[in-house]
């Protein structure tokens, strides 16, 4: 038995029963056929099922590409902002050892006495901050 789909021509709107198995067959390869009244038509080709999987592939393989590069500049960002961080780290060592050995932030003199002499020639110093790659007071 033949299973018969309903179909209309374009062209003179004629309805007629056409076999299933053509009608995929021509939906496949895109090749011409006729109405009744002798109206050539055609479907236009659809994408194959290996078009659309290759399609889905590349789509794939561009979102792995991104989230990799996304991945990448995460990682250089976070390596650029532990260098940084060490950097004021080996900044703020080297003040603290500075002034435990009695140089004066401020004039960069020594002193016996650094907490007689901050208290009296610096008055509006407070502890250094470390803020933005620039020593703030």
């Amino acid at each position: 038995m033949v299973e018969l789909v309903e179909h209309t021509c374009g062209q003179c709107g004629c309805v007629w029963g056409f076999p299933a198995a053509l009608k995929k067959q021509r939906l496949e390869d895109g090749e011409a056929f006729f109405c009744p009244n002798g109206h050539q038509r055609h479907f236009t080709k659809g994408q194959s099922e290996a078009d659309k999987l290759r399609q889905e592939r590349d789509r794939l393989k561009q979102q792995l590409a991104y989230k990799e590069d996304r991945i990448r500049t995460a990682e250089q960002r976070a390596e650029h902002e532990r260098n940084r961080a060490n950097g004021y780290k080996g900044h703020a060592t080297r003040i603290t050892k500075r002034a435990k050995a009695g140089v004066c932030p401020c004039c960069n003199r020594t002193f016996q006495q650094l907490a007689a002499h901050m208290a009296n020639k610096h008055p509006q110093f407070t502890p250094i901050e470390i803020e933005q790659g620039a020593l703030v007071q």
